[in-house]
């Protein structure tokens, strides 16, 4: 069993890369807020909707977005996964872990089971 003060543990490791996740989306939704801004502002000038899509520089606001989403749910899910395994390393029930989790057993059970079927095409 891992000690309270291990910080090599997966979880940990699922914290660590979520806080970086959660920083690259703090200035990547700064950058978008900014250029929606601008958006507004060249629409608000009178500029047509097709120009200002049409001309618009990459990123757009939307593919931020959209990418911002994806990375924070990926991280959140691997998070979630590991600290459940965690939990069950610790012999916390599914049951327990669904009400720490606020989701039910089920989804606790495939959580562990998708880890496992992952583990298992891996070796």
């Amino acid at each position: 069993m891992s000690m309270a003060g291990d910080t090599d543990d997966d979880a940990v490791k699922a914290l660590r890369e979520l806080k970086a996740g959660l920083d690259r989306t703090i200035t990547a939704l700064s950058a978008a807020s900014s250029r929606a801004d601008e958006l507004i502002e060249r629409r608000e000038r009178g500029v047509s909707w097709y120009e200002i899509v049409s001309t618009e520089e990459p990123p757009l606001v939307i593919e931020t977005i959209t990418q911002v989403l994806d990375d924070l749910g990926e991280l959140g899910s691997r998070l979630r996964r590991e600290e459940a395994l965690a939990l069950q390393r610790e012999h916390v029930s599914i049951t327990k872990i669904g009400e720490l989790f606020r989701v039910s057993r089920q989804r606790v059970s495939t959580l562990l089971q998708g880890t496992r079927s992952r583990a298992e095409a891996g070796a």
